[in-house]
């Protein structure tokens, strides 16, 4: 889990930076509309191109077919970022190649042929770009891409036609949530180009004052331009969070920290903690990790805690655990509270 277990910069807002493009194959229908074994021969033609370079990256990727994996094993990767839930929706005819480090993941059959991804921890999306750009050029080496001059990359949705690029950063802003700013916020990036969604995407609910914020504009940019955008963006979000957290704090001193000790408490000793409420604590204990005000706990630390703290998670830790409960608040909390305490 590279993003969640590295270290990267300005990591007390911004968790994480994620870049991903759309891409087809010249001649193929989509796979929404493919048959099973028109999928899988897909999926074969781009596994083979990808491992016929001669780039030092391929020792590195490994496939796996969505359908080898269990339930809870897909769902996983769904909590962790790597895949879509799309992806693991129609098991039977995707697959995946990822990286050692969790770093690149290049989605097969999901809504388009290929979904290449680099996630990284931290705010760094110039740099998650970059290696992504490597990763597009080495896929094209051996793959015909669908591409039209005016378009650009042909997509299954005309909404990633273009450049076929998301960028995103996800962004913890409980300052600004608590502040009341961020409705302001989220409608002046919508004029712009830009959009938030929650911690899982298009769709999701915004736990522990997590967003997603992307660029909502593929067609007529270069994916420096995006990202360009994007950058200018996050850096005035971020520094507003940061000056909010600071006024915050200074106007209610004793009762900010107490808050924040008694989420902790909470955390710690709890005997059943519902998905809502735990990420609502564990939002207020990375407030006052990312501050200062709580030293014993590290920022990975609790960016680790969020994902084994969701279901398929819980599910697989009960089973390696042979644990006959089946309540997975009284797990949750149970997780969590050995995982605070170290």
């Amino acid at each position: 889990m590279s993003w969640i277990t590295d270290s990267g910069p300005m990591r007390d807002v911004v968790i994480s930076s994620r870049v991903r493009l759309a891409r087809n194959i010249s001649g193929l229908p989509f796979p929404v509309i493919m048959d099973r074994e028109t999928a899988l021969e897909t999926m074969d033609k781009i596994y083979n191109g990808i491992m016929s370079s001669n780039s030092a990256l391929v020792d590195q990727l490994k496939f796996i077919p969505m359908h080898e994996l269990d339930p809870v094993e897909r769902n996983i990767l769904v909590e962790k970022h790597l895949v879509s839930s799309e992806l693991v929706q129609r098991a039977d005819y995707t697959g995946l190649i990822i990286d050692d480090n969790e770093e690149i993941c290049i989605m097969l059959n999901e809504e388009d042929h290929i979904r290449l991804q680099c996630i990284l921890a931290g705010y760094q999306l110039e740099e998650a770009w970059d290696t992504l750009d490597k990763v597009d050029d080495l896929v094209e080496g051996n793959i015909e891409y669908s591409y039209h001059e005016t378009l650009g990359y042909i997509t299954s949705c005309p909404t990633n036609l273009g450049t076929g690029m998301r960028a995103s950063v996800m962004l913890h802003l409980p300052a600004l949530v608590h502040g009341g700013h961020i409705n302001a916020i989220l409608q002046t990036i919508s004029k712009i180009g830009l959009t938030a969604r929650g911690l899982y995407g298009e769709g999701s609910e915004a736990l522990g004052n997590i967003f997603q914020l992307s660029n909502q504009v593929t067609l007529g940019p270069t994916e420096e331009e995006l990202i360009s955008n994007l950058q200018i963006v996050v850096k005035q979000i971020t520094d507003k969070e940061k000056l909010t957290r600071e006024a915050i704090h200074k106007a209610n001193g004793v009762e900010f920290e107490d808050n924040i000790y008694r989420s902790l408490g909470i955390l710690k000793y709890a005997k059943k903690l519902s998905m809502k409420e735990f990420m609502a604590l564990l939002s207020q204990v990375r407030l006052g990790v990312s501050m200062g005000i709580i030293e014993d706990i590290d920022l990975k630390d609790i960016d680790k805690i969020m994902i084994l703290g969701q279901s398929a998670n819980l599910h697989s830790y009960a089973t390696e655990q042979n644990s006959l409960e089946t309540d997975m608040d009284i797990i949750r909390a149970e997780v969590v509270g050995r995982l605070i305490h170290g």
